[in-house]
Protein backbone atom coordinates (compact mmCIF):
# COMPACT_ATOMS: atom_id res chain seq x y z
CA UNK A 1 0.00 0.00 0.00
CA UNK A 2 1.46 3.35 -0.97
CA UNK A 3 1.73 6.17 1.55
CA UNK A 4 -1.07 8.10 -0.17
CA UNK A 5 -3.49 5.16 -0.31
CA UNK A 6 -2.59 4.35 3.31
CA UNK A 7 -3.57 7.91 4.28
CA UNK A 8 -6.86 7.69 2.37
CA UNK A 9 -7.71 4.27 3.84
CA UNK A 10 -6.92 5.56 7.32
CA UNK A 11 -9.10 8.66 6.91
CA UNK A 12 -12.15 7.12 5.23
CA UNK A 13 -12.20 3.41 6.00
CA UNK A 14 -10.12 3.14 9.16
CA UNK A 15 -10.69 3.41 12.87
CA UNK A 16 -7.62 4.21 14.98
CA UNK A 17 -7.29 1.67 17.79
CA UNK A 18 -4.02 2.78 19.36
CA UNK A 19 -0.52 4.19 19.12
CA UNK A 20 2.88 3.12 20.38
CA UNK A 21 5.75 4.91 22.09
CA UNK A 22 7.44 5.54 18.71
CA UNK A 23 4.45 7.52 17.41
CA UNK A 24 3.14 4.83 15.04
CA UNK A 25 -0.66 4.71 14.80
CA UNK A 26 -2.63 1.47 14.35
CA UNK A 27 -5.91 1.12 12.48
CA UNK A 28 -8.56 -1.44 11.66
CA UNK A 29 -11.37 -1.46 9.14
CA UNK A 30 -14.50 0.39 10.34
CA UNK A 31 -16.96 -1.88 8.56
CA UNK A 32 -15.49 -5.31 7.81
CA UNK A 33 -16.94 -6.74 4.60
CA UNK A 34 -19.12 -9.83 4.54
CA UNK A 35 -18.78 -12.63 2.03
CA UNK A 36 -21.50 -15.27 1.66
CA UNK A 37 -23.02 -14.37 5.01
CA UNK A 38 -19.77 -14.89 6.95
CA UNK A 39 -17.56 -12.16 8.30
CA UNK A 40 -14.15 -11.83 6.64
CA UNK A 41 -11.11 -11.13 8.75
CA UNK A 42 -10.82 -7.40 9.42
CA UNK A 43 -8.03 -5.48 7.74
CA UNK A 44 -5.42 -3.98 10.06
CA UNK A 45 -2.61 -1.58 9.23
CA UNK A 46 -0.09 0.87 10.65
CA UNK A 47 0.80 4.47 9.81
CA UNK A 48 4.47 4.91 10.67
CA UNK A 49 5.78 8.06 12.28
CA UNK A 50 8.65 9.24 10.09
CA UNK A 51 9.89 6.88 7.42
CA UNK A 52 8.35 3.50 6.71
CA UNK A 53 10.36 0.91 8.62
CA UNK A 54 8.79 -2.40 9.59
CA UNK A 55 11.39 -2.89 12.32
CA UNK A 56 9.75 0.03 14.18
CA UNK A 57 6.70 -2.10 15.03
CA UNK A 58 6.81 -3.38 18.65
CA UNK A 59 6.25 -7.15 19.04
CA UNK A 60 2.77 -6.93 20.58
CA UNK A 61 1.53 -4.57 17.87
CA UNK A 62 3.13 -6.81 15.23
CA UNK A 63 1.23 -9.78 16.67
CA UNK A 64 -2.03 -7.79 16.55
CA UNK A 65 -1.42 -6.67 12.95
CA UNK A 66 -0.90 -10.29 11.87
CA UNK A 67 -4.03 -11.54 13.71
CA UNK A 68 -2.03 -13.47 16.31
CA UNK A 69 -3.79 -11.39 18.97
CA UNK A 70 -7.52 -10.72 18.88
CA UNK A 71 -7.52 -7.91 21.43
CA UNK A 72 -5.78 -4.57 20.88
CA UNK A 73 -2.64 -4.34 23.06
CA UNK A 74 -2.97 -2.03 26.06
CA UNK A 75 -0.37 -0.13 28.05
CA UNK A 76 -0.69 -2.80 30.78
CA UNK A 77 0.49 -5.40 28.26
CA UNK A 78 3.61 -3.34 27.56
CA UNK A 79 4.21 -2.68 31.28
CA UNK A 80 4.14 -6.44 31.90
CA UNK A 81 7.01 -7.03 29.45
CA UNK A 82 10.04 -8.84 30.93
CA UNK A 83 13.03 -6.76 32.10
CA UNK A 84 15.24 -8.21 29.37
CA UNK A 85 13.20 -6.60 26.57
CA UNK A 86 15.33 -3.83 25.09
CA UNK A 87 14.05 -0.55 23.65
CA UNK A 88 13.81 -0.28 19.88
CA UNK A 89 17.02 0.38 17.97
CA UNK A 90 16.76 1.40 14.34
CA UNK A 91 18.05 -1.08 11.74
CA UNK A 92 21.31 0.49 10.52
CA UNK A 93 22.10 -2.08 7.82
CA UNK A 94 23.14 -0.41 4.59
CA UNK A 95 24.11 2.85 6.27
CA UNK A 96 27.50 4.26 7.29
CA UNK A 97 26.60 3.53 10.91
CA UNK A 98 26.12 -0.22 10.22
CA UNK A 99 28.11 -2.70 12.31
CA UNK A 100 31.46 -3.54 10.72
CA UNK A 101 33.31 -6.36 12.48
CA UNK A 102 37.00 -6.03 13.16
CA UNK A 103 38.90 -6.81 9.98
CA UNK A 104 35.96 -6.17 7.66
CA UNK A 105 37.09 -5.22 4.18
CA UNK A 106 34.35 -2.57 4.08
CA UNK A 107 35.82 -1.04 7.24
CA UNK A 108 39.25 -1.02 5.57
CA UNK A 109 40.95 -3.24 8.13
CA UNK A 110 42.85 -6.48 8.04
CA UNK A 111 41.87 -9.34 10.26
CA UNK A 112 44.15 -11.22 12.55
CA UNK A 113 45.42 -14.61 11.46
CA UNK A 114 43.12 -17.37 12.68
CA UNK A 115 44.02 -20.93 13.62
CA UNK A 116 41.95 -22.36 10.77
CA UNK A 117 43.46 -20.19 8.04
CA UNK A 118 44.29 -21.85 4.75
CA UNK A 119 47.90 -22.74 4.12
CA UNK A 120 48.63 -23.55 0.47
CA UNK A 121 50.36 -26.79 -0.35
CA UNK A 122 53.93 -26.39 -1.54
CA UNK A 123 55.85 -29.28 -3.08
CA UNK A 124 58.91 -30.36 -1.16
Amino acid sequence: MSAFSNLLASLFKGEQVGADSLGNRYFREKNPRKRSGTLMREKRWVRYAGGIDGSKTPPLWNAWLHHNLDEVPTQDDFDAAPDWVKPHQENLSGTKAAYRPKGSLVAGGEREIAAGDYEPWTPS
